[in-house]
């Protein structure tokens, strides 16, 4: 993921830009221009372009890229003013370094249309609604558990929660709302509530690369956001977990199901049993697993299927475009609320020349007043495609110094 640089790191770099005369690429209307820093920075940046850049005007934005010490760095500046091969533009706010993006961004060619449409079923629902996207990645999960067999799924969740725990429930929030603290929470969140031993305190860390957890930290926000005071917040945590051991619970572990953007219901296990082992993250993988087989089953049989929404396509405005990628904006609608990070989508790619199918992830998500801003990463493209792609946004052929320079950074 992209990694804003520190001020202070910030300023000494723009400084070596000027001491080191390192080039810096920008890439403009299908062309690429070198520019090195003429003078010491200060609250402006001053260029020297290689050759002139024909149609540039004061108040774009460039785009621009440097190499230092095999560190791709990426920054924007807007245009102040234009004299020949000199330009002055803002100096940066920020500086970038870890893109995750393959190909540098260019300003959308005129002549480029983009189409999308939402890839798969997608579905307006009357649940709660969590800010990402589940993906139906259960291939894995088919030799263990049958999602055709309903019935045969719960009996298998039963059955294992015997061995596990002192008793399990399983909820669904289309009868029943979120109405306690714990269904309030990981309904807002999409998170579990695990708590390993009511002797201890909530989790501190979140060991799961795509975050899956409610820790400590997160609770106290929710208590703070639901009113209480921050005074106070400590002491609401140890009263909660207070209760639980008071209540005879010893392990407890709330799982929610996840279906697209909708947290659809929950799965609560608990031990009350002193002599027990206590849930570990094991368990927790388990509840899990069953969760993602019990929405795609409750899919496969029709449950969600009166809130499917009809597929159509809708044009984006596309801020910038590489080879490897795209941002676009959408105004704020009922779509745009549906533009998740993780959601996929099916792109045409309509050139004078040829039309591109691909497919996209958003990898990120930003708003302002008015406009939802998205950006994606192409995730299926065939290599003739990329390689006209390439060629068409940046107006020269695909070589192997090119891939050099931008492997996987910038």
């Amino acid at each position: 993921m992209a990694t804003p640089i520190k001020r202070i790191e910030k300023d000494f770099l723009l400084k070596v830009l000027f001491d080191e005369q390192i080039p810096i690429m920008v890439f403009y209307n299908k062309n690429e221009y070198t520019v090195v820093v003429e003078k010491p920075p200060k609250q402006e940046l001053l260029l020297r372009a290689n050759k002139a850049i024909p149609g540039l005007k004061i108040g774009q934005k460039l785009s621009l890229v440097f190499d230092y010490r095999g560190q791709v760095i990426t920054f924007s500046a807007k245009v102040l003013s234009i004299k020949e091969n000199a330009i002055t533009t803002e100096a940066p706010e920020f500086l970038y370094k870890n893109l995750d993006r393959s190909y540098s961004r260019v300003p959308t060619p005129s002549d480029l249309v983009v189409h999308l449409t939402f890839h798969g079923d997608r579905y307006n629902l009357n649940f709660p609604k969590i800010q990402e996207y589940e993906q139906d990645d259960i291939n894995v999960l088919m030799d263990e558990f049958d999602p055709k067999d309903i019935k045969q799924l719960v009996n298998q969740l039963a059955s294992w929660a015997q061995e596990n725990s002192s008793g399990y429930k399983l909820v669904m929030f289309k009868e029943n709302k979120p109405n306690t603290l714990e269904e309030k929470i990981i309904a807002e969140t999409g998170k579990a509530l695990f708590i390993p031993s009511t002797q201890t305190d909530l989790p501190k860390i979140d060991p799961y690369p795509k975050k899956k957890i409610i820790t400590e930290d997160i609770f106290k926000r929710y208590l703070e956001s639901s009113g209480v005071d921050k005074v106070y917040v400590e002491d609401a945590l140890a009263r909660f977990i207070k209760s639980k051991r008071d209540g005879g619970i010893y392990s407890d572990a709330w799982v929610p199901i996840l279906f697209q953007e909708y947290v659809i219901g929950y799965i609560h296990l608990w031990i009350e049993a002193e002599n027990k082992p206590p849930f570990d993250f094991s368990i927790l993988d388990t509840l899990y697993q069953f969760t993602k087989v019990l929405a795609f089953s409750l899919k496969e049989h029709g449950y969600f299927e009166r809130g499917k929404v009809k597929k159509e396509s809708f044009q984006g405005k596309v801020v910038d475009i590489s080879a490897s990628g795209m941002l676009f904006a959408y105004p704020h609608s009922s779509l745009s609320s549906a533009l998740l990070v993780d959601s996929e989508l099916d792109v045409d790619l309509i050139t004078p020349k040829r039309t591109i199918k691909t497919s996209a992830k958003i990898v990120r998500r930003y708003n302002d007043a008015s406009m939802g801003y998205f950006g994606c990463r192409f995730t299926l493209i065939e290599p003739e495609d990329l390689r006209f792609l390439f060629e068409y946004i940046y107006g020269r052929p695909f070589t192997d110094q090119d891939a050099s320079f931008i492997a996987g950074k910038v």
